[in-house]
């Protein structure tokens, strides 16, 4: 058999074996594919590489359905509350009653996507209108792989803080109920927005809640929240972890 022929078989089978081994058909990543430029702009808004954005981006829409409702956001949920239970297992407490732990309310503990399927999941501004009237009717269903979470901590004897934004004066009834239907019961404290911090942002708001906590005497093992905002600036704890959201931002 001639070099030619040789050659010609070789490159037939490679051909042949790449096909039979494909894990599914090749998509060009040349950023003219609506879903590899999704995942890129939500790697880059984890990743907080994109700041203070507003919307969702319209050519996004149906990504962000279907990572929020197939299963891929809770299977990342239930990834990183994994990787809290690796601290978890890390911690001794020393047994004082002064051992916190913190998590946001919306969309760490709660689930705020069907009120946000109506807003084309993050395609339309933020309406606080809306949202009031969506939390007043305490119908978020419980984010079940940090509702287990909470569980083993309020069993562990770590006392459990609910730090949210919602504001105190028209939604604690609502918010109490809503978390105590989904199984959120025996927490330390809900802390929720005041007229004394109304008019801080979000990242300011939960530091001087955090700091307060500190002062009490409290020891801040783990902090969760879908937000940047939830867990940067000080007194941010031992730990801190992100719940992956692609449908809003809080600065």
């Amino acid at each position: 058999m001639d070099v030619y022929n040789r050659v010609t078989l070789l490159l037939i089978f490679l051909t042949i074996s790449s096909v039979r081994t494909s894990a599914g058909p090749w998509i060009p990543m040349d950023g003219n594919n609506p879903t590899s430029y999704c995942l890129s702009w939500r790697l880059a808004i984890e990743t907080n590489n994109v700041r203070a954005w507003r919307t969702v981006p319209l050519q996004c829409m149906r990504y962000v359905e279907a990572y929020m409702l197939a299963g891929q956001y809770d299977r990342d949920v239930q990834l990183i509350v994994e990787q809290v239970r690796v601290h978890l297992n890390e911690i001794i407490l020393p047994g004082d009653g002064m051992d916190a732990w913190i998590l946001d309310v919306d969309d760490t503990c709660l689930s705020n996507v069907y009120y946000y399927r109506l807003k084309r999941y993050g395609c339309d501004p933020y309406d606080p209108t809306g949202f009031r009237t969506w939390a007043m009717r305490g119908e978020s269903p419980a984010i079940q792989a940090v509702l287990e979470l909470f569980s083993d901590l309020i069993e562990t004897g770590f006392k459990v803080f609910l730090v949210t934004g919602r504001d105190e004066e028209t939604l604690r009834q609502a918010t109490v109920e809503n978390l105590h239907n989904q199984g959120y019961t025996g927490y330390e404290r809900l802390i929720m927005r005041t007229a004394e911090n109304k008019k801080q942002g979000a990242a300011t708001y939960k530091t001087t809640i955090r700091k307060q906590m500190m002062e009490e005497g409290y020891r801040i093992w783990g902090n969760v929240g879908d937000q940047w905002s939830d867990i940067q600036g000080e007194y941010s704890g031992n730990r801190t972890f992100k719940i992956p959201n692609p449908m809003y931002f809080v600065p």
